[in-house]
């Protein structure tokens, strides 16, 4: 194979939204007990007027929005894919991505039509979203020589996009060195594996959490070993399983390593978009060329930053301040594996 000069260090793909943090007060809400879905219900007066503490308004996230900004923060030349519309909401999600140094060359407008916006009711540490994809033409962009992605970066995208997915398969079938690591999103989970197949086995990295996993795999357990194995099955080289505050998990099919939390310095303020921190800084590292365990080190500890901020990517570090988390670390900060040949 002759050496490519790449254009991109990663091409992130996905839905883009505006988020419209809206924090309510503990005497405004409750939670009550779980719902159909095992969930803790939010609870509030039904019919009345809800006073609430504060509102905070962040254009540019999204799942692969999250995950463009961390690896431009880590210093990969990052590009973006995605929809918005003509309106205001639009123009400032490509301000925003400008700011962050995020090439916008693959974000479609489109004429008359809204950008997505979601209202994220926030609670105590934690949040509800409600969610609304708006419906635009999704269409695989053409990729010149000069701006080859080493990585594509694929997650959460709305139900009619689901042609885009065999796109992205054809273009890595095309492309073999260039590798994909995919994040599935509701819709993607929604879709299940037989529709998604071609696009789980050309996955270089396939990541999720405990619970997206037994979705995936269709087997109620938390044993992490069934659950990888089955996931490696479907052909992705490498997987991810992130649980909480269990720590993550990561398989090439011979080894396993576990990682856990780094440690919080101060209770989680709000956990939007820890594993999208998580997946991305993972991802980045290998781009970068570093080995899995110090993959797993570097998303943890931008995982634990994101979550003492507001939002997805205010608390995004960059590698020197990674660095300094990681000199810092405390000895039990380490991952272990057992080999699994």
């Amino acid at each position: 194979m002759e050496t490519r000069q790449y254009g991109l260090d990663i091409l992130a793909v996905g839905d883009v939204v505006t988020d419209a943090f809206i924090r309510l007060g503990k005497h405004e809400a409750s939670i009550g007990e779980s719902g159909k879905d095992h969930h803790p219900l939010l609870c509030m007066t039904y019919g009345s007027k809800i006073p609430f503490d504060d509102a905070i308004v962040v254009p540019a996230v999204g799942n692969s929005a999250n995950a463009a900004v961390s690896c431009a923060r880590l210093g990969l030349h990052t590009a973006f894919y995605s929809n918005v519309g003509d309106d205001r909401a639009g123009k400032d999600i490509l301000r925003a991505l400008h700011a962050h140094s995020i090439s916008t060359e693959y974000v479609m407008v489109h004429k008359g039509k809204k950008s997505n916006y979601h209202y994220v009711l926030w609670y105590g540490a934690d949040r509800t979203i409600l969610i609304k994809h708006e419906d635009y033409n999704y269409a695989w962009p053409k990729i010149g020589n000069h701006s080859t992605p080493k990585w594509i970066y694929l997650s959460s995208i709305g139900e009619s996009a689901a042609g885009l997915h065999d796109e992205i398969v054809d273009y890595l079938h095309k492309h073999e060195d260039v590798k994909l690591a995919f994040q599935p999103g509701t819709f993607q989970l929604k879709l299940g594996v037989t529709k998604l197949k071609r696009l789980y086995a050309a996955s270089y990295v396939l990541a999720c959490n405990l619970e997206e996993a037994q979705l995936i795999c269709g087997k109620n357990t938390s044993d992490v070993s069934i659950l990888m194995s089955e996931l490696r099955q479907l052909g992705p080289k490498v997987v991810v399983i992130t649980d909480g505050p269990n720590g993550s998990y990561a398989s090439d099919g011979s080894t396993l390593w576990t990682m856990p939390i780094f440690p919080d310095p101060a209770p989680p303020y709000e956990r939007t978009g820890a594993g999208d921190a998580y997946t991305s800084t993972f991802v980045a590292a290998l781009v970068r060329d570093k080995d899995i365990a110090t993959a797993m080190a570097w998303g943890a500890i931008n995982a634990m930053s994101v979550v003492q901020q507001v939002g997805a990517q205010a608390g995004l570090l960059n590698e020197k301040e990674l660095g300094e988390f990681l000199a810092q670390a405390p000895a039990s900060f380490v991952a272990t594996k057992k080999d699994l040949s």
